[in-house]
């Protein structure tokens, strides 16, 4: 009985649909308590301290704030922190228990799965981030009575939209710089007091250059009259190029390093 050797060839990887890993990435943050509940927080801490604020301060808050647009944003200072959290606790599930392991066997392709994961993650921001302000600047205004802005007022709309492209480059930047670390901790430790405490520090020492700080330039396109060096647009588009620096960097380190 004579024995017949089989040649073995290599099956070739079935190439993964993009909107596959989409919705995949969809049902992690979806599932995920900390990204969910940071989601959430976007909206509940914007929303809330805004009504909070102009519940208590009413029609005064017109007198003493010298951009009453801005004004009507003052909560965003709290849903940024929110929407950096979301971008950080998004990605840093991947590094935890050997989880990159299993994303990678199930989409090879990283730059495939980096790329939905970003997509997702900017996504999200920016729907919940819109609403958001949306909500906040609504809910803000109702309380001021004759004094109210509304979304008819110059730069109102421009605001509202504004404001969410900026929440969501704002969780990009997280989101890019935990890809590099790997870690939200480390990622929270540095963009929490950055957003907090930097720019406020070096603004007088800085002059001008402080209006390039990534909050500090995308926050532009919330005032009705630009101050400093920069304008709406453009100051949302310095905040852009630091959140693409962010997320290149952590490409590449999705791309280099071992999972």
């Amino acid at each position: 009985m004579s024995s017949t050797s089989v040649a073995h060839t290599p099956v070739p990887h079935t190439p993964v649909p993009l909107t596959a890993v989409l919705h995949s990435e969809w049902i992690k943050i979806r599932s995920l308590r900390g990204s969910l509940g940071s989601l959430i927080a976007v909206f509940a801490a914007t929303v809330g301290v805004t009504v909070l604020v102009f519940a208590t301060v009413g029609r005064s808050e017109v007198e003493s704030g010298d951009d009453l647009l801005l004004g009507a944003f003052y909560a965003l200072n709290f849903g940024q922190i929110a929407a950096v959290a979301f971008g950080a606790t998004a990605v840093s599930c991947e590094f935890l228990n050997g989880a990159l392991r299993v994303s990678l066997a199930a989409v090879p392709r990283r730059d495939l799965f980096y790329a939905a994961k970003t997509a997702v993650v900017g996504g999200c921001a920016f729907a919940v981030g819109t609403v958001t302000t949306c909500t906040a600047f609504v809910a803000g205004q109702a309380f001021m009575g004759d004094d109210a802005l509304s979304l008819g007022d110059p730069g109102a709309v421009r605001a509202c939209l504004g404001g969410g492209v900026y929440l969501a480059l704002m969780a990009l930047f997280a989101a890019g710089l935990t890809a590099v670390l790997r870690s939200a901790a480390a990622v929270l430790g540095i963009l929490v007091p950055f957003l907090l405490i930097v720019p406020f520090v070096i603004g007088d020492v800085a002059g001008s250059a402080a209006d390039y700080l990534p909050d500090r330039a995308g926050q532009q396109v919330l005032r009705q009259d630009a101050v400093g060096s920069l304008g709406p647009w453009t100051g949302l588009a310095v905040t852009a190029l630091w959140a693409a620096a962010a997320v290149l960097a952590g490409w590449w380190s999705v791309r280099r390093r071992d999972a």
